[in-house]
């Protein structure tokens, strides 16, 4: 039948919403379990959402405890102008001419002060004309005041008021930062810069918390998708490994084994590890995305709206290229599928290539296909290595961006320095969740592709069900008789292979069926093997028909021996007693005596124990006859060679045809062969043609007839 040829380019989803649909529902099991591990991912992106607002306080926490406290300077300011206000200077004017030591200058600054402020009621001007006066008689005028607990003396007012106007007249803010540090003692301790230790611990921690509890939640949610994940997959393989056993003979006749293999392992394995890392990123990136728009909005909807803005412009740029790239990605895959195709064909027709004198043409064909190649993985790899910069020149344009905005508004008392690094950290938040959408997308995309592929398989058409046979029969009372009445079948309908087949087979007869390619030999086999199910008619052994027995029952009471001899990796011993228990050394040393191959047994280091690998240097013929030593160690009433000896050379056939011969003993025997010099001794020779029975009778008795039998048999030796 045909099989699928050429090789598979990754696939997209048929049906992605039907496929997620299903893959959901076959997670039913563990909902619970990634119900949580989901929700804990969103938690976890919420938490993240808040940290920046919290490191935006922290900022201006550290920032002003690096500052003077310049609310309260004017605080003091006040309370001394107040102080100055409240005096009654012309009261205390009299004892500052007696209780003083004034000089006359000073005396005279004294008078002329006090025409002035007699004279206006400008409270600078007032102020301004106070500050001219000596700093005794001001000493003298003003009393002590108290801040938070501290006196502050009338020297250290006049000194913190002429401190204060200058500050007011620097041009620079260094100049009047330094001239703080000029104030009296008693008023720089509570203007001094100061950081509120306790503060900044409160917020240290608090966000610690919420790091550290967004690193558990996302360890909660990894561990426990990992865990549904893998579950899940072993859920899959054993469903798999079931439906293998219960898969009629057709599906494995119509796909390829790398097809098969593919969807076992490959896309199990894409299920899982996409599953277990898709979900997750998807929830959270979504979560951050609506999140950090929304955090951005409630502080600040200027600085927000230059995040956003600013970014679109780096994305639109960047879908413009993935838009343009995606077809040379498929055009890569294409060329890359037509090149390994080219590969595969000339190596394993690498001689036929060398005989013909093929080589300078397959080289300048493959040149061709490299080429192609070549162009288009230079055309996607350039528009793809693009992505990783813009992506950084969207990050860091946004960058630019808030902090040119915000610095606009943080000169104009609009936010604060901390707004600007919490939007620093939004921008990044708002920027790298969609490319991780994007990246999960894809991923569940080949996701719903991969479970398509196993659902597929899944619900392939299986064997017809056994759970009503009950017959059955053992391989120490069977006889040994098999008969096919009227046997009908066919693979397709409309096309019938085997037409109308009948034939009684006698206890340890040797039955020989022969003809050419596609008579239906093979067929008939896998019919009494009953891998396939007859159209029409009946096959019975010892008078049952196998429809009343169950497979299991009938393959155990055959030995077959293919064409193909396998042997898996494992000891001699292991691949002898294959399947079977209580298998002693000394029977299994007894058949290879029998198959005689005993000899080359001994040759290996460890005899029963040596372990055979894919790399072995064994002999088609010398597996051919461990494989009859398998067969024989089986002890089953019936036996099916199937061109047992097509592989061997004429030598080791010879070998093989005496073991097979010492296997036939006491069984019923069914030989399919090419080589008809091989079943010369059998009992029956039935002569196959277009699924039917031409001829039938011993070897002699065929060749009398001069009929197509012996056509077929001469045929071997013509020239």
């Amino acid at each position: 039948m045909p099989r699928p040829k050429g090789p598979r380019v990754q696939e997209k989803s048929k049906d992605f919403k039907g496929s997620m649909l299903r893959l959901l529902k076959n997670l039913k099991p563990w909902k619970y379990i990634m119900s949580i591990a989901l929700i804990l991912a969103m938690i976890s992106a919420i938490l993240s959402l808040i940290a920046p607002n919290k490191l935006s306080d922290f900022t201006d926490k550290v920032g002003e405890g690096l500052t003077p406290n310049t609310e309260k300077l004017a605080e003091i300011g006040n309370k001394i102008v107040e102080n100055i206000q409240n005096t009654n200077f012309e009261a205390k004017l009299p004892g500052l001419f007696t209780e003083t030591t004034l000089t006359q200058e000073e005396l005279a600054q004294v008078t002329k002060t006090f025409d002035i402020i007699k004279e206006t009621s400008d409270q600078e001007k007032t102020l301004n004309a106070l500050l001219s006066l000596p700093d005794k008689a001001l000493s003298y005028l003003l009393a002590d005041i108290k801040v938070d607990k501290t006196t502050i003396t009338a020297t250290d007012q006049i000194a913190t008021i002429k401190l204060a106007s200058q500050m007011q007249n620097a041009k620079e803010a260094e100049n009047a930062v330094s001239l703080i540090d000029q104030l009296p003692k008693s008023v720089y301790n509570l203007v001094k810069p100061q950081i509120d230790m306790d503060g900044i611990k409160k917020l240290a921690l608090f966000m610690a918390g919420l790091y550290l509890i967004s690193a558990l939640f996302n360890y909660i949610q990894s561990y426990s998708l990992t865990t549904v994940s893998n579950r899940f997959a072993n859920t899959l393989r054993n469903k798999i490994s079931k439906k293998i056993n219960r898969l009629t003979l057709k599906y494995f006749d119509t796909h390829e084994t790398g097809d098969v293999l593919s969807r076992v392992t490959n896309d199990v394995d894409t299920v899982a590890q996409n599953l277990n890392n898709s979900l997750a990123t998807l929830v959270s990136s979504i979560t951050l995305f609506i999140g950090s728009i929304i955090m951005m909005f409630v502080t600040n909807w200027i600085m927000a709206l230059t995040a956003i803005l600013s970014s679109i412009i780096g994305f639109v740029l960047m879908f413009a290229i993935l838009a343009k790239s995606q077809k040379y990605f498929n055009q890569r895959q294409v060329e890359l599928g037509n090149m390994n195709g080219y590969i595969e064909e000339m190596y394993s027709g690498h001689n036929v290539v060398k005989a013909y004198n093929g080589t300078k043409k397959s080289i300048i064909e493959f040149d061709e296909l490299n080429n192609k190649l070549y162009n288009a993985n230079r055309k996607s790899q350039f528009l793809s290595g693009l992505m990783h910069p813009i992506m950084g020149f969207i990050g860091n344009f946004g960058y630019v961006m808030v902090c040119i905005v915000g610095a606009l508004l943080t000169m104009n008392d609009i936010i604060s320095f901390g707004t600007i690094v919490a939007f620093m950290l939004y921008v990044r938040m708002f920027t790298n969740p969609l490319s991780q959408i994007a990246q999960a997308m894809s991923n569940l995309q080949s996701t719903a592709a991969a479970s398509e592929r196993v659902f597929e398989f899944l619900d392939e058409k299986e064997m017809s069900d056994q759970k009503e046979i009950t017959k059955s029969l053992k391989r120490s009372k069977v006889k040994g008789k098999i008969e096919f009445k009227n046997v009908k079948f066919s693979y397709e309908p409309g096309r019938p292979i085997i037409k109308d087949f009948s034939v009684k087979v006698k206890p340890g007869q040797k039955i020989a069926i022969v003809g050419p390619t596609g008579a239906g030999k093979t067929t008939m086999v896998n019919l009494l093997m009953k891998f396939y199910e007859i159209n029409n008619g009946e096959i019975l052994i010892d008078d049952v028909p196998i429809s009343e027995l169950t497979r299991e029952n009938i393959h155990n009471l055959f030995i077959m021996v293919l064409q193909d001899t396998w042997l898996f990796e494992g000891t001699i011993r292991d691949n002898i007693k294959f399947n079977k228990e209580n298998v002693s050394d000394r029977e299994i040393w007894k058949v290879l005596r029998v198959v005689g191959v005993d000899h080359f047994v001994k040759t290996l280091p460890g005899d029963l124990d040596y372990v055979l690998g894919d790399n072995d240097t064994v002999s088609q013929g010398q597996k051919q006859l461990l494989t009859i030593a398998r067969g024989m160690i089986e002890d089953a009433p019936f036996l099916i060679l199937d061109e047992a000896t097509s592989n061997v050379d004429t030598r080791t056939e010879e070998l093989v045809q005496k073991a097979m011969d010492k296997l036939t003993e006491g069984r019923t025997s069914f030989i399919i062969a090419h080589r008809l010099s091989t079943i010369k001794n059998a009992d029956l020779i039935l002569v196959m043609k277009d699924g039917n029975i031409i001829e039938q009778g011993t070897h002699d008795e065929l060749m009398n007839q001069n009929g197509f039998y012996k056509d077929l048999y001469n045929s071997q030796f013509e020239l």
